[in-house]
């Protein structure tokens, strides 16, 4: 079986992929990086993710990580999309696009905390533990004893009123044009409801925020330890590519990501 598979990440604001050695977690082509369209619709995108796959000239399995609820496939939400996705297969949309290549879809803050827990920060962790990831919204995913629990949509829970990722997301920051110490109060707030309902043994940070983790890390608090992403903004594309599928394999459907512990043993 090939070691190797395409992740594709689509964000809010870009468009990410690049070839993964799914062995190792490592990046083994340059990754490519698009500006997201706006409106992000489904004509709009498809064929930018596409290209990614095709510009590197690879073929074989592709894994996609997208920002909504997945489900077969499918996307049943669109928080940081256009809302013609809602309803839409991903799936078939790329795998259209690509001509054949078989493509599996993934929950893009799944896709990051896939890769967290088979190559970074999350390796070998018991109990809970929860990845946010922190750029244009918050994207969360959770994990009990290395098993995903798939989409969880954390980043959506009220805080003082406020869906969360309005108030504590990165963009958020940028749109206030407020202090990092600001945006801190703000995400401490959003940790504190979160842990009251998970209680969490490790909560990871990822997302776009983790490039620069000495800006906002030591600004936070938490009653579970608080770590960066180690695989930074390359966890979508590196967990993407861990989830997709080859033609002998697909044929086992998932809404989310494996288990870890099948993917990095």
């Amino acid at each position: 079986m090939a070691t190797t598979r395409f992740g594709i990440d689509i964000g809010g604001t870009g468009i990410k992929g690049a070839e993964v050695d799914i062995s190792t977690g490592k990046l083994i082509t340059q990754r490519v990086r698009v500006l997201t369209p706006q409106p992000a619709t489904v004509d709009a995108v498809v064929p930018l993710a596409a290209g990614l796959v095709r510009d590197a000239g690879f073929s074989g399995a592709v894994g996609c990580a997208f920002p909504a609820v997945i489900k077969d496939g499918t996307a049943l939400t669109a928080a940081n999309v256009d809302p013609s996705w809602v309803g839409a297969s991903v799936e078939d949309a790329i795998t259209k696009e690509l001509e054949g290549s078989v493509v599996t879809v993934v929950n893009d803050a799944d896709a990051a905390g896939v890769a967290e827990m088979a190559f970074g920060a999350g390796r070998d962790v018991p109990g809970v533990v929860v990845m946010l990831t922190v750029g244009t919204g918050i994207g969360s995913a959770v994990f009990l004893h290395g098993v995903l629990v798939p989409n969880t949509e954390f980043g959506h829970i009220e805080v003082d009123g406020h869906d969360a990722e309005t108030r504590a997301s990165e963009v958020a920051r940028e749109k206030h044009d407020w202090s990092r110490e600001h945006w801190a109060k703000q995400f401490n707030r959003y940790l504190e409801a979160l842990e009251k309902v998970l209680w969490p043994d490790l909560v990871i940070i990822g997302g776009g925020i983790s490039k620069e983790p000495e800006k906002f890390l030591p600004l936070l608090k938490s009653q579970a330890p608080l770590v960066a992403a180690k695989l930074a903004n390359e966890a979508g594309i590196v967990g993407a590519a861990l989830v997709a599928r080859d033609k002998a394999e697909h044929s086992s459907r998932i809404g989310a990501a494996r288990p870890t512990d099948e993917i990095s043993r």
